[in-house]
């Protein structure tokens, strides 16, 4: 089959623009027909739950909404919505650490209020931290030494990685490639 020049600038357009879709972020991690879990056990709440929020590439609108809620700001209520790319984020971890438990969020949406009420009283707390915008969280995994899901999230290259062995969290968001 002949290409023009036309359909093949048009191609090339259409492959540039969906390489910069963040919803393509970390393709190399598998899709499975089954869809992508993950599973949370907020320590301020104690709620936890399991969430298939991807199923065939797409965000499963009613597991998203549930998640966000789960991710809220416990201080304030506030819920907000998550970058889907922290959530392939996640996912990735799950898959490179093999963690059969769930994560443990320390924070993870924090409301503009709730940050510089944190910022005020540390100086380890970002005046413009990713957590307002839904871009980070911080983990732990029952079943992963920190130093080891420090190391997994280094390895993706995927954004920020904070790493904080007292109190034992590690922090991961999908700003730039940086670490701490």
């Amino acid at each position: 089959m002949d290409l023009t020049r036309r359909q093949f600038a048009l191609g090339l357009g259409a492959a540039a623009a969906a390489s910069l879709l963040p919803e393509l972020g970390l393709a190399s991690v598998p899709v499975s027909a089954g869809g992508r879990t993950l599973s949370f056990l907020n320590l301020h709440t104690g709620e936890k739950g399991k969430f298939t929020y991807r199923e065939y590439g797409r965000l499963v609108p009613e597991e998203v909404s549930r998640l966000y809620h789960l991710m809220r700001d416990h201080r304030t209520g506030d819920v907000h919505p998550i970058d889907s790319r922290l959530l392939d984020l996640l996912y990735a971890l799950q898959q490179k650490t093999g963690t059969g438990k769930p994560f443990e969020i320390i924070s993870a949406y924090r409301s503009p209020k709730t940050n510089a009420m944190l910022a005020s009283h540390s100086n380890g707390v970002a005046s413009k931290s990713l957590h307002m915008t839904g871009q980070a969280i911080d983990i732990c995994l029952g079943d992963v030494p920190l130093y080891q899901l420090r190391n997994a999230a280094l390895k993706l290259r995927a954004g920020g990685v904070g790493f904080y062995p007292n109190p034992g969290f590690v922090h991961v968001d999908t700003g730039r490639v940086r670490r701490w």
